[in-house]
């Protein structure tokens, strides 16, 4: 205990420089910590946010792909599915229930999906989370529409309010489809998925806001329909994007994705999300490994200032040393004393490095899940995090070992002695 008093007491008399060496292991464990905290929210954010669907079925690409922008709204179709072909999928016995999606519109940079009202019954994020209503209902009218939280609070939208889809993707739209408005029918609560960030229509309101249009422009010459009259027409969708499956049984998953893969109509795929989704994090492990590796390296530059900073104090402490030896410390205390520093130091440096990652978590985890759509969750430390965290404290206590060996050896008589 004398030790330990002994080397706080002697850090306070060398504060600034104390500090500064607190404030580098810090910002190193800001690091490292803060890249694990983010690398492992990601994971579970892009995991949680499809749960219970057990194929997605798309035109021909890869697996990754479909995944990306059926379901994560990140890029584009190669091509769509037609609606016979989706038929002859979901008709199979195997199949318990299915959710069409349709994607190429958007409206103010906010992406406008086209599915039916089993989306709202079959779709779950975090295991066994459903999507709810925060006021409204889902479409009843052909021109409803669903916003997610995101859009609603971006856009100060209201139920009743009425809104107009473009055509295309993107913030910046020169054609939209301004001849049929939608009324917004629901507002969703917040679930921090792609959810919160798309307008939800229904499929015949997707075929319908095309019906002028001609190659993806408005059809030249001729009688343009008013809405009312497209109110009246049999409204049939003529292709899909992608599309959502569940199964009776698990069994019957590999059947399934065969008849998928080898169907003859057209070229098809269809995609396992959960594999697809350790795939795709295969792919980026090389980054992450290489963000971690620099973190580390950090850390180690960190432990390795703190005890250039111990040693180049050493020739300042040597009266420091010698007057303790003389009142009676033998070596073994003054190893144990900057053995201390080194400790204190450390120990300081992890724990303002981890207040300062949570803090950060709290002020940014709103800005974060608004700009990305991830989702950082806010939990305690996992036994890996604490297990880096205690190696980074015996880190210090070694790169301090070698300034108190140094001390250890230093003789009584050479720190009395006068250097010139």
């Amino acid at each position: 205990m004398t030790v330990l008093r002994l080397a706080i007491q002697s850090l306070r008399n060398r504060w600034v420089t104390a500090l500064l060496t607190v404030f580098a292991i810090a910002l190193s464990v800001i690091l490292l910590l803060g890249v694990e905290k983010i690398r492992n929210s990601a994971r579970a954010s892009f995991a949680n946010t499809i749960s219970g669907v057990d194929l997605i079925v798309g035109a021909r690409t890869g697996h990754i792909q479909l995944l990306l922008y059926s379901v994560f709204h990140i890029g584009n179709a190669t091509n769509n599915v037609t609606w016979r072909s989706y038929q002859d999928v979901i008709s199979r016995n195997e199949v318990a229930w299915s959710v069409p999606i349709s994607l190429g519109d958007s409206h103010r940079g906010f992406r406008v999906v086209g599915t039916s009202k089993d989306f709202f019954e079959h779709y779950r994020f975090r295991k066994t989370r459903q999507v709810a209503f925060v006021s409204g209902r889902p479409f009843v009218d052909l021109f409803d529409a669903v916003v997610g939280s995101d859009v609603a609070r971006e856009l100060q939208y209201k139920l009743g309010q009425k809104i107009v889809v473009a055509h295309g993707i993107g913030a910046l739209q020169t054609l939209d489809h301004a001849d049929m408005p939608f009324r917004i029918s629901g507002v969703l609560a917040k679930t921090g998925t792609p959810v919160d960030r798309s307008v939800f229509v229904s499929l015949e309101a997707i075929e319908a806001i095309h019906i002028n249009w001609q190659d993806g422009a408005p059809r030249q010459g001729g009688i343009a329909l008013t809405a009312d009259q497209v109110r009246r027409l049999p409204l049939r969708p003529k292709a899909i994007t992608a599309a959502m499956i569940g199964l009776k049984s698990r069994l019957a998953l590999f059947q399934v994705q065969r008849f998928v893969n080898d169907y003859r109509r057209e070229p098809l795929t269809a995609a396992l999300p959960g594999l697809t989704l350790y795939e795709m994090w295969g792919l980026v492990g090389t980054a992450e490994t290489a963000l971690l590796s620099v973190s580390f390296m950090v850390v180690v530059t960190s432990l390795l200032g703190m005890m250039t900073m111990i040693l180049a104090t050493l020739n300042e402490r040597r009266r420091e040393i010698a007057i303790l030896r003389s009142v009676g410390a033998g070596p073994r205390t003054v190893l144990g004393l900057l053995v201390s520093e080194a400790a204190i130091l450390t120990t300081a440096g992890v724990l303002l490095g981890t207040a300062l990652v949570y803090l950060g978590l709290v002020i940014g985890q709103p800005m974060i899940d608004r700009s990305y759509g991830i989702f950082l969750e806010i939990k305690p430390l996992s036994m890996i995090e604490l297990g880096m965290l205690a190696a980074i404290i015996v880190g210090g206590i070694v790169a301090g070992l070698l300034p108190a060996w140094r001390a250890y050896r230093l003789s009584l008589a050479d720190g009395m002695t006068v250097r010139t």
